[in-house]
């Protein structure tokens, strides 16, 4: 294939003509239509694809804003919201002499967030969602002025109780309307049993705590709403997410594809690995796994399916590789500095203990990759076709300069996160002004503030609905009764059973929830009683974090693999199906890393290498047999089977093999060979299906390496 000149340099709209779109594929070839253009489109249509099946799928937290009246004040909300935010960030109160306490600020988040949840949503808002965020936001704002005052007052006077019933409540609904039932139910729950727990009986049986005194406590105290995950959620994440919309807004999504396709699109299977790729750079700036879907999968589904692909199976290529860029470090979609704040540990040691794990994934997705490309005969694509790496990197290499300006502030010198995200902000508007000289400062203005105010809007109400949780853990017993309930089941079962237990709350509370938002609520009620029963602190909190983010993959919710089978008109519960095959090594590497922490980098350089190595290989095999492939040759039937279970095997021999590395080698070695043996011979892989009419049977003879 030949290169093409800097003058022919193709566009990324060249991809996606209506007869390169996967659209005019599923029609087969028909050209009366082409995927959206816009992510808007794309998500727009993902909705009313899921609507039609009863799932709801949102590219924001917040679907849809209001028109009208409604719709403005929700934006007024966002972007005071954010403004004040930054304004905490930049300790402008401290510097004017403002006497803004911590608590007031957060109480007024909340107060502005609830209020824009009830003015958003699918549906323009009724006369009863008008009231109650009226309602939040007077309860919420009425707490933070008061509490000044409230310090020194240890009365139980209606004026504080009352607007703190209305406040809990209309925070309640809020996180209903806009997170799930599921989150509202617990933080209920906690608060019926912070009011009748003390008739329970036996060990269930509470502290009693009056009722108005509950109420206050969950209302203004700084280890309730305005505790430390709010704090955590409403500084560092939503500066975190203004320093995304930034670079969204600017473009940096284009360039990562651009990039990714330049590099990898010409190999065999091209477009899934550039699905991979793009996604993983993509989530260095976004913190919401449908996000990355709809932004990168606009692009490489529709090329997955013209090189061959079945539509499902490139849909679930995209939300594997999407869900992947919340763990791939430096920045793991915010959740790095949650975990930080959490354990109290330098943010670097959280990305270096991430980094290992990422590799893994990324390896074994790309040796699945190859498998199956190579098995169905997939070539790259033609190189004029494919932008040109140097051209890529010329139009685009201001998007490096934030990126590792926000690294080196962190790393290097020191600077708060949230410090380091709004000045990478500022020098990234100030880059791209010189850069483009017309830049859409109105796009980036309604990006910084409504965006970021609507990626922000589910972390922060979750992030409070925690603090009502772990004040009714502090001030009931509760927090301790779990911990005897979880030892009790840890003792009963052992360890496994603790884990098991964990991953499946993780699964259920995390289905549909934004990563961060899951990780708070997660760590809250289950990350100290996993360290309190020997689990090391880091791998207990990447547990919690690693299923609640497999929970965007996992039936029957799988928000993930439903948006982006909207994007490729496949089945919903097909593509989900596929999504779990590829993502099936990614599920044990949690339970792995806590039996042997040497995986996220916690011993011995012996001991992680081992580690890494037996991993890698057991991982290898499970993504084979997800292919059905080693390689070129097929593997079907029961050899499959044996390959997962042989390759599960290999994943844990560092943990028997611990004190005989030797072992460890020798068994993920011996692994590898035995699934090459009994894969069915290379000329039975020639028989495979290649489908007709694909890139892939026209560009045969020009394989691509």
């Amino acid at each position: 294939m030949s290169n093409v000149s800097s003058s022919s340099q193709p566009k990324r709209t060249d991809l996606l003509k209506p007869e390169n779109s996967a659209a005019c594929l599923a029609r087969g070839g028909a050209s009366s239509g082409a995927l959206p253009d816009s992510p808007a489109q794309i998500a727009e249509a993902a909705m009313s694809h899921h609507a039609k099946d009863g799932h709801r799928v949102a590219t924001s937290q917040s679907d849809r804003p209001a028109a009208g009246l409604a719709g403005f004040i929700r934006a007024g909300l966002l972007t005071a919201m954010i403004a004040l935010s930054i304004t905490w960030v930049l300790d402008i109160p401290i510097m004017f002499n403002l006497g803004l306490l911590q608590e007031q600020f957060l109480l007024m988040i909340v107060a502005l967030s609830a209020g824009a949840a009830f003015l958003g949503g699918r549906a323009a808002p009724g006369p009863l969602d008008k009231l109650l965020a009226v309602a939040a936001v007077a309860s919420w704002s009425y707490g933070a002025w008061q509490f000044p005052h409230w310090i020194v007052d240890a009365s139980r006077a209606p004026d504080k109780w009352i607007p703190a019933v209305i406040a809990l409540l209309t925070l309640l609904l809020a996180v209903r309307r806009l997170c799930g039932t599921a989150i509202a139910i617990v933080a209920l729950a906690c608060i019926a049993y912070g009011l009748f727990g003390h008739f329970a009986p036996g060990l269930l049986q509470a502290n009693y705590t009056e009722p108005r005194r509950l109420m206050i406590y969950l209302y203004t105290d700084a280890n309730a709403v305005a505790g430390v995950a709010l704090q955590v959620a409403a500084s560092v994440v939503v500066a975190f997410l203004v320093f995304s919309r930034v670079l969204q807004t600017s473009g940096a999504g284009n360039f990562f594809d651009d990039v990714a396709m330049s590099l990898l699109g010409h190999y065999r299977g091209g477009p899934a690995k550039v699905a991979v790729a793009s996604s993983a750079m993509f989530g260095i700036i976004n913190g919401s796994t449908v996000a990355n879907v709809v932004s990168s999968g606009v692009v490489t589904i529709p090329l997955m399916i013209r090189n061959g692909m079945r539509p499902a199976f490139a849909a679930a290529v995209e939300a594997v590789s999407s869900n992947a860029g919340q763990m791939t470090p430096p920045v793991m979609g915010a959740t790095a500095f949650l975990i930080a704040d959490f354990l109290q540990v330098p943010y670097s040691d959280v990305v270096m203990a991430a980094a290992i794990p990422a590799f893994i994934f990324y390896v074994v997705m790309y040796v699945q990759l190859d498998a199956y490309a190579a098995r169905n005969k997939l070539v790259g694509l033609p190189r004029s076709m494919l932008p040109r790496f140097g051209a890529a990197i010329a139009a685009g290499w201001i998007f490096i300069i934030p990126i590792a300006l926000l690294t080196g502030l962190m790393f290097f010198f020191a600077v708060a996160i949230e410090k380091a995200a709004l000045l990478s902000a500022v020098v990234m508007v100030l880059v791209g002004a010189i850069k483009q000289r017309r830049l859409d400062w109105r796009g980036l203005l309604k990006g910084v503030t409504v965006g970021a105010g609507d990626d922000a809007l589910a972390v922060l109400l979750v992030s409070a609905a925690a603090g009502i949780v772990v004040g009714t853990l502090n001030i009931s017993g509760l927090g301790f009764l779990i911990t005897l309930v979880l030892a009790a089941v840890g003792k009963a079962g052992g360890l496994v059973l603790l884990l098991l237990v964990t991953a499946f709350v993780a699964l259920v509370l995390g289905m549909g929830m934004p990563t961060a938002a899951v990780y708070v609520l997660l760590a809250v009620l289950l990350g100290p009683t996993m360290v309190q029963l020997g689990v090391e602190p880091m791998a207990a909190h990447f547990f919690i974090f690693y299923f609640g983010l497999l929970s965007m993959l996992t039936p029957p919710v799988a928000i993930a693999s439903f948006a982006a089978a909207s994007l490729a008109r496949a089945g919903l519960g097909e593509t989900s199906i596929e999504g779990l095959k590829l993502s099936a090594s990614t599920y044990l590497l949690p339970f792995i890393f806590v039996m042997n922490p040497a995986l996220l980098g916690i011993g011995s350089w012996s001991e992680v290498l081992v580690a890494i190595a037996t991993t890698l290989a057991g991982g290898a095999l499970i993504g084979w047999s997800a292919v059905g492939a080693v390689g070129s040759r097929a593997l079907p039937g029961w050899r499959a089977a044996v390959v997962v279970l042989v390759g599960a095997v290999t994943s844990f021999s560092s943990i028997w093999a611990h004190d005989t590395p030797v072992g460890a080698w020798i068994a993920a070695l011996g692994a590898l060979g035995f699934a090459y043996a009994i894969s069915v011979p290379s000329r039975q892989a020639e028989s495979a299906r290649v489908p007709r009419g694909t890139a892939s049977a026209r560009m045969r003879s020009e394989r691509a390496p």
